[in-house]
């Protein structure tokens, strides 16, 4: 019998395919890479060490256990040449597919000549899948060519710059080897602060559900979900979104945090007649990307192009175009 690693996105899908009957080893990648640091050029060990501490500051968890975990999670792929075959189990969100690039790019450089290495690529929820739904997904392995590892390293690469220029001309090349690829790639721009009003489209879905009356926390959450294709946010990332909204008064916490209201402000954000880098300043990485006040970056939603844009406080609520 050949010996199996299969590689998945989190503890909760292996889980399943252990329940399933899966053959083979399990690794779960556990990193929500569309959050904090992801510098370009570095070694999986000292990305590692960076999103260890990034975890760990978002008040996720000890540093040490962090650091383990992740450790224990590189030591095994560095074994890889212990494994016959090599299955990359992962879904279409955005979570998935940054997890699936990171990879790709890692096995790009490391010689896989005796290694059956394939993708299984699904539109479904790993871990709200049944034994046989995730059974029935065998059928769909393919094998991973050079031409998937060649785009792979091309897209992480991109991902990791220190800006979005080359991520968002991707969108201009044939991605379809990975076909869920291209809406992860539009899915992370859409991150970026809006050109009109300095949210991100996470941010003013949840401001604009919130301006509709909807009180309790966890509904504004399952109505964010609700706005997307692919849902891809957990809610541990989410409340830190409501917790800004909070600090910077666009919304008022009663009854400990499970009220919630837009204030004056916060409908004047929405509207875009203040924009909202002018109340927060921005101190953000979106992969290779560290976002400041001198160094923004924004999403035009009706041009659909990322720019980057000259701050002043004078200025008011305006951004101009550099």
């Amino acid at each position: 019998m050949l010996k199996i690693l299969n590689i998945v996105n989190g503890d909760v899908t292996i889980d399943i395919m252990k329940k399933a009957y899966i053959n083979g080893e399990f690794l779960p990648w556990s990193d929500f890479l569309h959050e904090g640091p992801v510098p370009y050029g570095l070694s999986i060990d000292k990305l590692s060490k960076i999103r260890a501490n990034f975890i760990h500051q978002q008040g996720f968890g000890s540093l040490n256990i962090i650091e383990k975990k992740f450790q224990k999670r590189d030591k095994v792929l560095k074994n890889y040449h212990k494994y016959q075959k090599i299955i990359l189990w992962f879904e279409h969100d955005l979570y998935d597919q940054l997890q699936l690039l990171q990879i790709l790019s890692w096995f790009h450089s490391n010689n896989i000549e005796n290694i059956k290495l394939s993708l299984i690529s699904t539109d479904r929820y790993l871990g709200n899948s049944s034994k046989e739904d995730i059974r029935k997904l065998l059928c769909s392995e393919k094998t991973i060519t050079k031409a998937h590892l060649d785009l792979g390293q091309k897209a992480w690469s991109a991902f990791t710059k220190p800006n979005p220029i080359e991520w968002f001309k991707l969108l201009e090349e044939d991605t379809s080897l990975l076909p869920f690829l291209r809406n992860a790639i539009i899915r992370m721009l859409e991150e970026y602060p809006s050109r009109k009003n300095g949210l991100s489209r996470s941010e003013h879905q949840a401001l604009f559900i919130i301006s509709k009356g909807i009180e309790n926390p966890n509904k504004i959450f399952h109505y964010c979900q609700d706005y997307e294709k692919q849902k891809f946010m957990a809610d541990i990332i989410f409340w830190k979104i409501l917790d800004n909204f909070i600090e910077n008064e666009l919304i008022h916490s009663k009854k400990n945090g499970q009220i919630l209201k837009i204030t004056k402000l916060g409908q004047q954000v929405l509207k875009g007649e203040i924009h909202y880098l002018h109340i927060k300043p921005i101190d953000k990485w979106i992969g290779g990307t560290k976002l400041t006040n001198d160094n923004v970056w924004c999403w035009n939603i009706k041009e659909k192009i990322i720019k980057r844009y000259y701050y002043s406080q004078a200025l008011s609520s305006l951004l101009i175009f550099k």
